[in-house]
């Protein structure tokens, strides 16, 4: 499937590794215009050599001075497709994490958001087009007991997200949240080896991995690579009619209908 994105720009925050860096390779593979990521100099840079394309940028978008910088640094283009990826869960509980923490994480995976929401959204209302999809998790809707600065975050974003898609009812601009449950990264593949052969389920990923997933009616974990495809396709004009959703993407992990 054509997914028609050969003429826009898109912003991928955190693109510079881990999923970020999947989704802006899967931008780039449709033929858009990618802004890369990083928050430090050269962590761009390299993520750019090594996906063989893109436009690195850098800035601090946990601060409005660094996300200012971002967006000077995307002049020369305006961005029609934001993607707020970038989100970081700390480990915390509820005893451990004080107020500092709990406001460290709405800087993280809120104001990150709102920040380049703020500084793209101008262009795409004057150009009547525009994608913004936030990465949220399925704990925003099921949060677990731990980490609780971080899944109030992400609840957090879930709502802002709603109300970003009301905001601009009625334009060509479309906002959705994609949740994605467990993901299987390189650490997450490594803890689960470990864990799994010590639990004598095997010594390979193919036979520890149902294990893990027993409770996900795929019984498999999601692949990054299946949310970058999720996230491509909501940016192309065939999911023109998908508008203030939350999309999950776990296997059927979670089993509520709201």
């Amino acid at each position: 499937m054509d997914l028609d994105l050969a003429h826009r720009t898109a912003l991928v925050t955190g693109s510079h590794r881990g999923t970020g860096q999947i989704i802006a390779e899967t931008l780039l593979a449709e033929g858009a215009h990618v802004y890369v990521h990083g928050f430090n100099p050269g962590e761009a840079e390299a993520a750019v050599e090594h996906l063989g394309g893109g436009i690195p940028v850098t800035g601090d978008i946990t601060t409005d001075a660094g996300a200012q910088a971002l967006a000077d640094q995307c002049s020369d283009n305006d961005i029609e497709i934001l993607i707020n990826n970038y989100g970081t869960a700390d480990p915390g509980t509820w005893p451990s994490s004080d107020t500092d923490d709990w406001i460290e994480a709405y800087q993280k995976n809120v104001l990150s958001a709102q920040r380049m929401i703020r500084h793209c959204l101008p262009s795409m209302r004057t150009k009547n087009w525009g994608r913004v999809i936030n990465l949220g998790t399925t704990g925003s809707s099921r949060p677990n007991s731990r980490m609780p600065a971080y899944y109030a975050a992400k609840g957090a974003l879930a709502n802002l997200s709603v109300g970003l898609a009301k905001e601009v009812s009625g334009t060509g601009i479309r906002v959705n949240l994609v949740s994605p449950g467990l993901i299987l990264t390189p650490e997450v593949q490594a803890a689960y080896l470990s864990k799994g052969q010590q639990k004598g389920w095997g010594s390979t990923w193919a036979e520890i991995e149902p294990h893990i997933a027993k409770d996900i009616p795929i019984r498999r974990i999601t692949r990054r690579e299946e949310v970058a495809a999720l996230v491509a396709f909501l940016c192309s004009p065939q999911a023109d009619a998908i508008h203030g959703q939350n999309i999950r993407i776990d296997g059927g992990a979670v089993d509520i209908v709201t």
